[in-house]
């Protein structure tokens, strides 16, 4: 399985792996029993994407397996480690990590202007629409990140999350904001940009 990406540090182990297409991918090997039902009628990427991450997993805690609770957020059992995952078919990214951690990948492109209106709103102060796939790129996977680490069914990208001006190059950090009427808590995000693609890392 082909090494892609390294963002592991003291903290946590964090990969990404690139789809070979001679590779052995088995679901009957990798996925677990609970959740052998999950990839019935996947389209064959999205199943290569679970078994991927599910191959990483073996490779660093051999002995654990990824579940998921009701609402959908995976979580590891034995329950010792944090987890995130994220993918964007051929690439995978898998985040190990002793604290919560939220990872998101995605994959450049051009109809992200399309939903900027369902996640945008403060951003639009610091947006510069010469670079505008770029700015709604990273914000987005600082959000989904975020997201993944601090959510509730009952808020919104636009509405709860708000990612602070940041100056854009192809690696740099953000703060971050996730509030409601009653508290705010702030983050910093790691954003890198490689090929076309970007990943943000919250912990």
């Amino acid at each position: 399985m082909p090494l892609y990406k390294d963002f592991s540090d003291d903290e946590a182990t964090i990969l990404l792996w690139k789809f070979d297409e001679d590779e052995a991918l088995n679901p009957d090997i990798l996925l677990e029993k609970e959740n052998q039902h999950k990839i019935l009628g996947y389209h064959p990427n999205k199943v290569a994407e679970v078994l991927m991450v599910r191959k990483m997993l073996k490779n660093i805690l051999p002995q654990h397996k990824i579940l998921y609770r009701d609402n959908g957020e995976p979580y590891l059992f034995p329950q010792d480690h944090h987890v995130s995952v994220s993918h964007s078919y051929p690439l995978a990214a898998l985040a190990i990590s002793k604290k919560k951690i939220g990872i998101d990948l995605e994959k450049r492109k051009d109809k992200i202007r399309k939903i900027r209106h369902k996640y945008i709103q403060y951003e639009d102060l610091f947006i510069d629409n010469t670079r505008e796939v770029d700015y709604l790129t990273a914000i987005w996977c600082v959000k989904e990140a975020l997201y993944k680490i601090h959510h509730s069914k009952h808020w919104s990208l636009k509405k709860h999350y708000d990612v602070l001006p940041f100056e854009l190059k192809q690696s740099f950090t953000a703060k971050s904001r996730v509030y409601d009427l009653e508290n705010e808590d702030f983050f910093q995000a790691r954003v890198s940009f490689f090929e076309d693609y970007c990943l943000a890392i919250v912990d």
